[in-house]
Formats: structure tokens, C-alpha cells, sequence
């Protein structure tokens, strides 16, 4: 690998973490057209790398909202009994619910999972995935009243269904985290936005705990020779992954989960092409 890899690699990265496209396809796909079908642990913890510094992006586009759920900056309100109440509903309960089914499954059956992984896996899942978001969205205007409507509106029990949901994305490679989140927030009564806010939210954790575990494996691989591509390929991807985030949170009464669909379809028909034939 060299910079110019990191580079493109860091930007796809950047892109397509958090936005329901399926990273994984797009980091595949990419890497075919580049010519790249390295496999090896140096490749496989490059892309952990690149995930931490999409994962710097949430943190710090989320940073108030993490510093009100760790019990700082919290702002108060003031109840008719006279007793201080929080005016954030949102606590560390919502994102234990959201993120606890998919770590417990990943945590159980990881091996399993990574038997999954293949290139027709991934097709099929662009195009499963892209019809699974159709129906949620068309099932949250049609058939569903929305009760939560911002994010400090999603109850419990939609935290944990959105958690349930999440468990499709665990189990399938490239069916996308975000796309399984958001879908399963609109099925469950929660507003577009709500459900992608939340999506990001539950993001930071556990993406957190997926490459921590995995770099328990490939620390060794931080060396003088990978550490500069690393470092690139990690600040490429945060920068990216920031403006991609803050772009889609102003656009995203614009841009339905449907658009995102096609496209899906469309990359599942390049992929195609180019992967399996």
C-alpha cells in the first residue's frame, strides 16, 4: 500500500460509513478498480484504522450530546413542584439498548459472521438492503404514526428495536449499519431524522468496540513501515467522514432513504460487473 491508496481508500471510507450506501461494498469495489486485492492483516488493519478516524468525525459532530449522556453539560428545567429536572430524555439507557443486541451477537458468533463474508454476499445485500429501506420508508408515511419525532422523543423500547434491527447488519455483511438503524427507526414510529441521529449516536460505541477488539489482533502491525500510510489514511477518512455527516444531517429532508435505495441497486449492478464476472 502507499499514500496514494490511503488517500482514496481514507475518502471512500469517509463517505459511505455512516451514510446507508454499505461501506464494505464501496471498500471492496474500490479496491478491485485500484487493482488491490490484498487480503492481508496489514490491508484488514488499515481498515480498522480508517473506521476509528470516521469514528473521531461522530464524536466530535456529537460532542455536546455525548458530554449531556456522561452527566455533563447538562441543561436543567425547572418542574412545578419546584425540583430540577434534566430537559434531555436521551441517557446512557437509550444507547445500552441500541447497541447491547448487536455486540451480544457479534461478540457470540464472530466467526460465524466472518464465514459469511463474500462478494456475493455483499450484492445481495446492496439490493436486500436498498428494498428493506424502500419499505421502511414507505411504511413510516403510510402505516406508522411517528411519536418520536426528535431525538430526545425515542422511548426504550424503540432504542431496543432499533438494537434488534441493527443485529441484520451484524449478520449480513455489507447490509449497512446505518441503513438497518435508520430503517428499523422508522419502522419502529421514530422520524427520519430522529432514527439517522440516533443511528450515528449508537455509532461511536460500538464501532468503538468492534475495532478495539479487532486491534487486539493487529496492534502488531503498527511498525515504521505502515504507520505513515496508517496516519493518512486515519486523518483522510476523519475529515471526510465530518463533512460527509454534517452535510447529510442539513440535507436530509432532501434526500429520502429511497434515493439511497437506487443507488444501492446501482452499485450492486457495478459490483456485479466488476466482481463477479
Amino acid at each position: 500500500m502507499d499514500i496514494i491508496t490511503a488517500i482514496i481508500l481514507g475518502i471512500v471510507e469517509g463517505i459511505t460509513e455512516f451514510i446507508p450506501v454499505s461501506s464494505t461494498g464501496h471498500m471492496i469495489l474500490t479496491s478491485k478498480l485500484m487493482g488491490h486485492n490484498d487480503q492481508s492483516d496489514v490491508m484488514k488493519t488499515f481498515e480498522i484504522v480508517i473506521q476509528l478516524g470516521a469514528i473521531l468525525a461522530i464524536a466530535i459532530v456529537y460532542w455536546k450530546r455525548l458530554l449531556n449522556l456522561l452527566g455533563f453539560d447538562r441543561k436543567k428545567t425547572t418542574s412545578i413542584q419546584g425540583m430540577q429536572q434534566s430537559s434531555k430524555k436521551l441517557d446512557l439507557i437509550h444507547v445500552i439498548l441500541g447497541i447491547a443486541p448487536a455486540l451480544i451477537v457479534a461478540f457470540f458468533a464472530r466467526d460465524f459472521i466472518k464465514s459469511l463474508f463474500s462478494a456475493n454476499t455483499v450484492v445481495w445485500s446492496l439490493v436486500v438492503g436498498g428494498l428493506f429501506m424502500i419499505f421502511a420508508e414507505w411504511f413510516n408515511k403510510t402505516k406508522v404514526t411517528i411519536t418520536s419525532h426528535e431525538l430526545d422523543d425515542i422511548t426504550y423500547k424503540q432504542a431496543f428495536l432499533i438494537g434488534i434491527y441493527q443485529i441484520i447488519s451484524v449478520l449480513w455483511p455489507g447490509f449497512s449499519r446505518s441503513g438497518s438503524t435508520i430503517s428499523g427507526g422508522m419502522l419502529s414510529g421514530v422520524s427520519y431524522k430522529a432514527s439517522a441521529d440516533f443511528s450515528f449516536l449508537i455509532a461511536i460505541p460500538i464501532m468503538c468496540a468492534a475495532a478495539g477488539y479487532e486491534l487486539l489482533d493487529s496492534y502488531r502491525y503498527f511498525n515504521s513501515e505502515t504507520i505513515g500510510v496508517f496516519i493518512v489514511g486515519f486523518l483522510v477518512s476523519f475529515v471526510v467522514a465530518y463533512f460527509v455527516v454534517l452535510a447529510f444531517m442539513k440535507l436530509i429532508q432532501r434526500i429520502s432513504l429511497t434515493h439511497f435505495a437506487i443507488y444501492r441497486f446501482i452499485l450492486a449492478a457495478v459490483f456485479w460487473i466488476f466482481i463477479l464476472n
